[in-house]
């Protein structure tokens, strides 16, 4: 799975130096699911979606929703472990990160966020 840099463009921020990507429907579908954390720096970045769940997760997670743009739509922040989110119509892609994370970096609706390659050592 190929892992990206999640930098909030609005606020200078960096909110995941590596984010895994799901991009397979079985990757999505499979999700944070058998996981014990997310460690620090980690996220998963889930494309396309629009609404996600905690159903089978051990700890709470900030999820973050953008549209194609790549702006904001909408932050949830400590989702619960047992939780359905909020369908977001005008997500393209939804942003995992550990609980707190999106509170750390200040985001919030309207910023605007990009996902950069993360480059492998040599």
């Amino acid at each position: 799975m190929r892992e990206v840099r999640i930098v909030n463009l609005t606020r200078d921020s960096v909110l995941a130096e590596k984010a895994a990507v799901a991009e397979t429907p079985g990757s999505r579908r499979r999700g944070l699911l058998g996981t014990d954390c997310l460690e620090t720096g980690g996220g998963l970045l889930i494309l396309p979606c629009r609404q996600v769940h905690t159903f089978g997760m051990r700890y709470p997670i900030d999820v973050v929703f953008v549209d194609e743009s790549w702006a904001v739509r909408r932050v949830s922040h400590n989702m619960k472990p047992g939780r359905l989110g909020a369908l977001v119509l005008s997500s393209r892609a939804v942003i995992e990160l550990p609980a707190g994370r999106a509170m750390d970096t200040q985001t919030q609706a309207g910023d605007i966020l990009d996902a950069l390659p993360v480059r492998g050592r040599r």
